[in-house]
């Protein structure tokens, strides 16, 4: 997991979470990916890592609201890491806060898990 600054754009962080991936992951080989995420990004990942991305767009004779395949995984696991009322706004000041803050609420919803099997 990385954390960033807004300051930073999406494809920019992405980049800089494939660099710190180095050995973990092997068994990755597709990422489902936002549109956000198309571009000069695509072709670097093909060229440096292991696996490629797979942007899931919305088709252009589409209209209204349309679940795309798969995008409402990560949809999901946003909606609940914000059950904390922590995640719930963003409280921190120091990016290693708010990346602690995300291993605490994923780490409860485990717990949470592990506890009613």
């Amino acid at each position: 997991m990385v954390v960033t600054s807004a300051a930073l754009s999406d494809p920019a962080g992405a980049k800089w979470l494939f660099k710190r991936l180095g050995g973990a992951c092997k068994k990755l080989r597709r990422i489902w990916v936002d549109g956000t995420y198309r571009g000069h990004l695509l072709e670097w990942v093909l060229l440096h890592g292991r696996f490629r991305l797979q942007p899931l767009l919305r088709s252009h004779d589409q209209k209204g609201f349309v679940v795309l395949p798969r995008r409402w995984v990560v949809e999901r696991t946003f909606a609940w890491m914000t059950q904390c009322r922590r995640r719930g706004s963003d409280y921190e000041v120091l990016v290693q806060s708010s990346q602690a803050m995300i291993y605490i609420a994923m780490t409860r919803l485990m717990i949470r898990r592990l506890a009613a099997s």
